[in-house]
């Protein structure tokens, strides 16, 4: 199996059957995965190091607008695409196999969780995983300890209150926050002096 299978499975959001060749491939990239962030982690980098590391981690193309404050997580790193003037502070965890794309603009607090995969609900078969790509909007702020989970979507210009758990998808230019998140209002437009 190569990459470019892997990540059509995963994104086909078919079932991964516990201990298959894809679930066994998905091992693989993880501790490459755990490899890069842990030079990432463990010791100061520049920002241009920082992107050659993001680079090496997603194997794309990261734009050098894209900053990340470490550390940073992630269990695969072969399925985010980052938008540019991306920004992510620091103790952010990213489950990405089953897809995560950040849009242009987006901030996301410190100690994100974006988890996107799901196990198998019956306990004989819990080992098995669903993936569910998460699609993160343009100028998108997820405030800190914020969790979003498989098959979310966030809609540009969203905000996601500090510490909600974010089940379902949520409308551009809204707000939404608690467990689980639910409306709260409509971004204002207007610029407060």
């Amino acid at each position: 199996m190569n990459l470019d299978q892997f990540l059509k499975i995963l994104d086909s959001g078919n079932k991964i059957e516990s201990n298959s060749e894809v679930h066994l491939f998905m091992h693989t990239l993880s501790q490459e995965a755990l490899k890069i962030t842990s030079k990432l982690n463990n010791q100061y980098h520049s920002p241009e190091e920082i992107t050659a590391l993001l680079c090496e981690l997603t194997q794309r193309e990261v734009d050098s607008s894209v900053i990340i404050f470490p550390p940073f997580n992630t269990d695969c790193g072969k399925n985010i695409i980052f938008g540019k003037n991306v920004f992510i502070n620091a103790g952010c965890k990213f489950q990405d196999q089953g897809g995560i794309v950040i849009g242009d603009g987006t901030l996301i607090g410190h100690n994100v969780v974006l988890a996107s995969l799901n196990h198998a609900q019956n306990p004989k078969d819990r080992g098995s995983l669903f993936p569910a790509k998460i699609s993160i909007g343009r100028n998108v702020w997820v405030g800190a300890n914020a969790t979003i989970i498989a098959g979310v979507n966030i809609g540009d210009s969203a905000i996601v209150a500090a510490g909600a758990v974010v089940t379902k998808d949520v409308a551009a230019n809204s707000i939404v926050g608690g467990v689980p998140a639910k409306f709260i209002k409509e971004v204002e437009d207007q610029v407060t002096q």
